[in-house]
């Protein structure tokens, strides 16, 4: 380290630590600071050099001979006034927001010592990749697979041992045969960003398991990695992607860039804080010692800034162009659309136009749900879906007319701004909640365990326990159970927009009742492959096949009652009576059955291609319920109650739907 050459100017661009082949140039945004400290570490020894060149708020220097693998921290002055917005600390050792690998393991309480802080390490791209392509999924043909990449392998015998938890396990043999036996498309990541376990989780023996406390935006989560033969984090992220895409799967990551892990005025300096506190976070126009806290965390990233919303696309532009990722989730997306121009980048980037972009369309800050006010381009979870159609199955709460609306892809959310059905992302569970099973399972939520008194998570779920709460061995709530879980599903997924599944609801999960189990990294969590349920994981396969096997399914277009040439209308509302439905129908609290009939659209070519109509039968009622048929022959292709769901039966004039259920019929 003593024999390490002086850094010569270098340039401030690209930010972060960038190899050329011939040493490193390191560039670090810092707007307030008043000198910065490049800090060099080798074993045990450091060296911390002055970053001498500011250009345009970029402090910049180039080391010669410097190669992949080096670790470096910076050191930045500035003035330590809180009351003025800045948080300089030249004692902290602070990482580089750019670093695409992190080294050294965080603890609590924070410290200065180098031994005990985090640093970036320094990178070579360099990959083969083996021609890959990205599958390039339509969104209209897309079924999305909520994962945590532990969780889902972490437990399953077919994964070897080594593998288990890891990004190496999920792109596996034996979870690839899973997934391409659902039939699913895409794999939505909770977050790989690393991230931190916050301070209180740490103290009480827990973590955080889903991961949403980034603190280094292009960084893969190390604790993921099987390091199997000495492949780095980087180099293993690569390779499960490029196994996932030979496999016909998109890779979409859920990335949280509303705040960061340094969190509110009383949590730790590791980064951003250090370096430009003002510029990186925002800050209370009367209280620059405080944060704004739009997302619930403590702090809200500044996307207002733009050196901050470039670091923002730069890192969305790495996963893409250097991961090969397929698209995002944006967590608690409202947050970053505030006073930005974050929006309007995307949407005219030449790179990112090109992927997948999925909003959660909402956060905690004020006029913060924002469910159909994103652009063009971009799908968002639905939660009117997820309530509307847990009301109607669950608890009467909602009627035939709101599940109509969710069944037609929520026109009234999408439709006014130029989207397309694809711009509702419907789910019935998600990572934040109950799972199916638990849905049906229980009344009220049981968190305990989480450490807060059972305070937290969300007490309005629309859930029943179907007259037992918890596990049952009572036939009759067994059976109800069952007959909800399957409904449910089958109404994901015969309806308009882009159906997202949680990973471990085919397997019959259940987190003994805990709707938020974000701190719980253990069998309570991971999916319980011995235990799985085979019936319900063919019966979601059956479903996903039967929505591939019809495009009335997948529309890429509104319906609108309008008849083609043959006089068949694309939608067409059936009353159990035999007729359409009426408008008295429509405001009828009573009515809990109803039909639905779709045609597919005509080929792109525009040729008379109508094809034949599908009917969807729904009964929510404790009886059967029979509907006369529209005119003509049917047979049954699905019945969601059934033993055997998907044996085919020839249905003349009537067929009885039984109590809680759904059948799907063609003409015979």
């Amino acid at each position: 380290m003593s024999g390490t050459p002086a850094l010569e100017p270098g340039r401030p661009w690209p930010l972060g630590a960038s190899w050329d082949g011939r040493g490193v140039n390191f560039a670090l945004f810092s707007a307030h600071a008043e000198s910065v400290e490049l800090c060099l570490f080798e074993g045990t020894q450091r060296r911390v050099v002055p970053l001498g060149e500011r250009t345009d708020q970029v402090w910049h220097g180039y080391l010669p001979n410097a190669a992949p693998g080096l670790r470096y921290a910076y050191r930045v002055h500035g003035p330590k006034a809180p009351e003025l917005g800045h948080r300089f600390d030249a004692q902290r050792w602070l990482l580089d927001p750019y670093a695409r690998e992190i080294v050294g393991r965080f603890s609590w309480p924070a410290h200065d010592d180098p031994a005990h802080c985090l640093s970036g390490a320094v990178v070579d791209d360099a990959f083969d990749w083996n021609g890959d392509r990205p599958p390039a999924t339509p969104w209209s043909e897309t079924l999305l697979y909520e994962v945590h990449v532990k969780g889902i392998s972490r437990q399953h015998p077919g994964v070897p041992e080594v593998l288990r938890g890891t990004y190496a396990g999920l792109a596996s043999p034996a979870m690839i045969e899973h997934f391409q036996r659902l039939g699913v498309t895409a794999l939505n990541l909770l977050p790989v960003h690393h991230f931190l376990d916050e301070q209180r989780l740490v103290n009480e023996g827990r973590v955080n398991y889903w991961g949403y406390n980034t603190l280094a935006f292009f960084a893969p989560e190390p604790r993921y990695a099987a390091r199997i033969g000495g492949q780095t984090v980087i180099a293993e992220f690569k390779a499960m992607v490029r196994t996932l895409h030979s496999a016909g799967l998109e890779v979409i990551l859920d990335v949280v860039f509303n705040h960061t892990a340094e969190t509110d005025e009383w949590g730790p300096t590791i980064s951003f804080r250090g370096i430009d506190n003002r510029s990186y976070y925002r800050l209370p126009a009367g209280n620059l010692a405080g944060y704004e806290n739009y997302s619930g965390c403590g702090n809200t990233l500044n996307l207002a800034h733009p050196r901050v919303l470039q670091l923002v696309m730069d890192a969305l532009r790495y996963w893409v162009e250097v991961m090969h990722v397929d698209g995002f989730r944006f967590d608690l997306a409202a947050a970053l659309t505030r006073d930005s121009a974050f929006l309007g980048a995307l949407r005219q980037d030449p790179v990112l136009q090109r992927v997948k972009l999925i909003a959660e369309p909402w956060d905690v800050g004020p006029d913060g749900y924002r469910l159909g006010r994103f652009l063009p381009g971009w799908s968002e979870w639905n939660d009117r879906f997820r309530d509307d159609v847990r009301a109607f199955w669950l608890t009467g709460e909602a009627g035939v007319g709101q599940l109509a609306q969710r069944l037609a892809g929520s026109s009234e959310i999408f439709e006014a701004a130029g989207r397309e059905p694809q711009a509702g992302i419907n789910f019935i569970t998600a990572h934040d909640g109950f799972t199916l099973r638990d849905l049906v399972s229980y009344q009220n939520k049981h968190n305990e365990l989480n450490g807060e008194d059972n305070r937290d998570g969300h007490s309005h779920n629309f859930s029943t326990n179907c007259g037992e709460e918890g596990d049952s061995q009572d036939p009759i709530v067994v059976e109800k159970r069952r007959r909800l879980q399957r409904a449910l599903l089958a109404t994901l997924l015969i309806a308009q927009g882009v159906p997202m599944l949680q990973s471990g609801d085919e397997l019959g999960r259940t987190q003994a009742g805990n709707n938020n189990a974000y701190c719980q990294d253990n069998t309570l969590t991971w999916l319980d492959w011995r235990n799985a349920d085979g019936e319900l994981i063919d019966f979601v396969a059956g479903l996903v096949a039967l929505r591939q096997r019809f495009p009335q399914f997948q529309r890429r277009h509104w319906l609108t009652g309008a008849e083609d040439a043959a006089g068949q209308p694309d939608v067409l509302w059936w009353h159990p009576a035999g007729r359409p439905m009426r408008v008295g129908d429509w405001q009828s609290r009573k009515l809990g059955a109803l039909g639905i009939q779709l045609t597919p659209e005509a080929t792109a070519g525009g040729n008379e291609d109508v094809g034949s109509p599908v009917l969807c039968l729904i009964s929510r009622d404790d009886i059967p319920v029979s509907f006369l048929l529209p005119e003509g022959a049917w047979r049954q292709i699905c019945d969601s109650s059934s033993a055997a769901p998907f044996a085919t039966i020839r249905r003349e004039k009537t067929t009885l739907v039984a109590a809680r259920s759904v059948q799907v019929l063609t003409p015979a």
